[in-house]
């Protein structure tokens, strides 16, 4: 039997990239899978392209390629019915909801004090505001089930580290580190564990894009703070792999172990995903 045979985890952000590789990496696991995503713009001030209705398809489709369910929803976690909603759907569907992803976020660049409100807002709302609504939602269907449970809290090296360029990002990531150690507290006697990850350099389109780049290129003082990872795992020929972005699946294979039985003393914890990087 795998690991989460039996359970049902709900993966926000889930079209591609991170949210994707977490809902796929569940299913192979053996959970059910809820999946979501805005699929659409957030804000006309987010500089790359949203996923798309067929991306949340291919996610669905990778589900039950493991052979397990996958429910899937396009909405937007700044929509409270809309969470809501789903949430009692999941419960209708299978019982339970045992595991929560909550990964959905977006990213833009400037300087804090020549950031528009319509940028502040638009990662404020989403990445803070809109991960609480869901935690909202999904906690007291949680209790409910009386099984337990595992969340996972997707933040990012923004939220445990000053980064230039972005802190209205940093500001929302740190954010949820703060809610993250406040569940741990507020949880536990649910037998609820809460823990956050902290990515560095995971290539998707969030980072993989202009207007990072731009930033860097006219302020180059700001390199420091996106400094290359020390780890060089292995690749297929036997040398150390040195690219500056680590893949999604990498990320999953952490965000899995949080979720079973394996990780069941770890609650509270700031799970770093860096190759070494935060030592510098």
């Amino acid at each position: 039997m795998t690991a989460l045979q039996g359970r049902v985890a709900f993966v926000t952000g889930a079209a591609r990239g991170q949210g994707r590789a977490y809902a796929v990496r569940l299913a192979r696991e053996g959970a059910d899978v809820v999946v979501s995503d805005i699929c659409a713009p957030v804000s006309d001030s987010i500089p790359y392209a949203a996923a798309t209705p067929e991306d949340l398809a291919e996610t669905v489709r990778m589900v039950e390629a493991e052979g397990r369910t996958a429910l899937s929803r396009v909405l937007d976690i700044r929509d409270d019915a809309a969470v809501t909603a789903l949430v009692a759907d999941t419960i209708e569907r299978f019982g339970r909801l045992d595991v929560l992803v909550a990964n959905a976020g977006v990213l833009s660049w400037g300087r804090v004090w020549e950031l528009s409100d319509e940028q502040w807002n638009a990662v404020i709302d989403t990445n803070l505001t809109g991960t609480w609504r869901t935690l909202r939602a999904v906690i007291p269907a949680m209790i409910e089930a009386g099984n337990g449970g595992s969340i996972i809290i997707v933040s990012s090296s923004a939220g445990i580290r000053a980064t230039p360029g972005n802190g209205h990002y940093a500001a929302s990531k740190h954010g949820l580190t703060s809610l993250t150690n406040t569940l741990t507290l507020e949880l536990g006697e649910y037998s609820i564990r809460v823990n956050s990850i902290h990515p560095y350099s995971i290539a998707t389109p969030m980072i993989e894009n202009d207007a990072m780049l731009g930033v860097l290129g006219k302020h180059p003082a700001y390199l420091h703070s996106f400094a290359p990872m020390p780890y060089q795992p292995l690749n297929a020929d036997g040398a150390g792999d040195r690219s500056v972005f680590m893949s999604p699946e990498e990320a999953a294979e952490v965000v899995v172990w949080l979720a079973g039985d394996g990780a069941g003393v770890v609650s509270g914890s700031q799970i770093v995903i860096d190759r070494g990087v935060m030592k510098y």
